[in-house]
């Protein structure tokens, strides 16, 4: 598939995703049941918890790259207050719509959430004190425009946090099947290769602080391997 077919791809299956209670991977969403943003709000499609590596405090500004259905933006608008903001960019309209909703139910005030593409961020230069974001830049066919607006979005002297996905050998039929890189595997790049695509975006101090052996069914019986990884870094003043 080309990148416009991967996104529509994505788009499609993560529109219909929003009406079951799993993780990406097909994996109980281990966010929504220790950290749900309001009744109802019980929907994870993550790997792990960004807010969790980085320091956001009252009054900044939050963008969420890839926000679902709103957990992680809503428990970003927490920690920064009526004085902050927080912005959710999803590709995906039933996500928005479903974030919009938990918005409304956990009267969140200090949070929107716009449609967009990773490498293409409604948000303007300089906006952000943080920028997180919890298993999506995997599923961007362009790793590096990815973070080169995540670089922009940033002020100065700003961080990222994020989780995610990597792989290492994975199999040709992996790579090649669609199914695949919806589930977060098949476009999972080496560790090395993410983070040669943050360097390359302008970050410094590039640093995973954590990783873990991700459980992949499809690749029993073969060399391939996945991780999920917890990863920050700052834009330079």
């Amino acid at each position: 598939m080309n990148p416009e077919q991967i996104k529509q791809r994505v788009r499609e299956v993560y529109g219909a995703a929003i009406r079951t209670p799993t993780s990406c991977c097909g994996k109980p969403g281990d966010a929504a049941l220790t950290n749900p943003a309001a009744p109802g709000a019980r929907t994870s499609f993550g790997c792990g918890d960004p807010l969790a590596m980085v320091d956001v405090l009252a009054g900044q500004n939050v963008l969420d790259v890839g926000s679902g259905p709103g957990l992680d933006a809503l428990a970003a608008a927490r920690r920064v207050g009526p004085h902050g903001a927080v912005i959710g960019v999803d590709m995906t309209e039933a996500m928005i719509l479903k974030a919009r909703e938990n918005a409304e139910a956990a009267g969140a005030g200090n949070v929107e959430f716009r449609a967009g593409d990773a490498d293409s961020l409604p948000a303007g230069d300089g906006w952000a004190d943080r920028v997180i974001s919890n298993c999506v830049v995997n599923l961007v066919p362009d790793k590096e425009a990815a973070f080169r607006e995540i670089h922009r979005v940033l002020k100065p002297g700003g961080r990222f946090s994020i989780t995610d996905l990597v792989g290492e050998n994975l199999p040709p039929g992996i790579l090649a099947d669609p199914g695949k890189y919806c589930a977060c595997i098949g476009g999972a790049p080496s560790e090395k290769e993410y983070l040669d695509a943050a360097r390359k975006a302008g970050f410094e101090q590039v640093e995973v602080k954590d990783r873990f052996a991700w459980e992949a069914p499809e690749l029993e019986g073969t060399n391939g391997k996945v991780w999920s990884i917890k990863v920050t870094a700052r834009k330079p003043c």
